[in-house]
């Protein structure tokens, strides 16, 4: 093997292999073969950017947007596609519900004091029991009051640019999510049961990249309109293209 002295005081071993050409051109020269080195792109930011131009269009729904709903952080932009309230189904739930306990309430309350087979001994105590039934149904009706509040409080919006659902979880207990329309992997609804497909409300279900986390939106009217108009603007978001308003001949 050909080698060659080296005088650099890196190579230790003081040789170094002279490269072997690989093949030849047709003139006879030698061809050789090196590992390419990776490549690397720095990209420089500005101290200042600029901001991206906004059409007229886009700023008058922005604006809109920022009226209609100024309890949403909304950035410069973006604006709201459409808002998602919860089915009134639910509400007849939570009043049925109730119903059921105060009926209950009231025809406990008859048997003991009122009835044919009121105990005689509970007489002196009809004065106590009235109050303990208006105690009891203040609660059930301030119980069913906070559950219709906590029903409806829960939203979902859909601007050109991502997904906000507010979450109320109690009386006093409320937290906002918000994930951006690149984020999102898949969109979907079901409707399970006789009541969904007979009142057309089921849950929409989204899913995001990377961290694989799913939100759940419960009680929607017409999930399918809804997942549509998502899975639309999800695409051309994705592909650069301006989200368009849905029609609203289409609810």
């Amino acid at each position: 093997m050909v080698v060659n002295h080296s005088s650099n005081p890196g190579n230790r071993g003081g040789f170094v292999a002279e490269p072997q050409p690989v093949a030849y051109d047709a003139n006879g020269n030698p061809l050789y073969s090196h590992p390419q080195a990776p490549q690397y792109v720095h990209l420089s930011r500005a101290v200042e950017p600029s901001e991206h131009p906004i059409s007229p269009e886009t700023q008058r729904l922005h604006e809109e947007s920022v009226k209609q709903y100024p309890q949403l952080n909304l950035s410069r932009g973006e604006y709201v596609l459409t808002s998602v309230r919860r089915h009134p189904i639910g509400i007849f739930k939570i009043w049925g519900a109730g119903l059921l306990f105060i009926i209950s309430i009231m025809v406990v309350y008859y048997l003991a004091f009122l009835g044919p087979g009121a105990s005689s001994e509970l007489q002196p105590y009809s004065g106590i029991g009235i109050l303990i039934l208006a105690f009891m149904l203040a609660l059930v009706t301030g119980g069913v009051l906070v559950a219709t509040y906590v029903y409806l409080a829960n939203r979902f919006y859909l601007t050109n640019e991502s997904v906000i659902q507010e979450i109320q979880d109690s009386l006093f207990h409320k937290h906002e999510q918000t994930v951006s329309l690149a984020n999102i992997e898949d969109a979907s609804y079901k409707q399970n049961g006789i009541l969904p497909l007979l009142f057309n409300y089921g849950t929409i279900r989204l899913s995001t990249e990377g961290d694989e986390t799913t939100y759940r939106f419960k009680y929607v009217k017409n999930p399918k309109r809804h997942i549509a108009i998502l899975n639309n603007a999800v695409e051309c978001f994705k592909n650069g293209r301006p989200v368009k308003m849905p029609d609203p001949t289409d609810d």
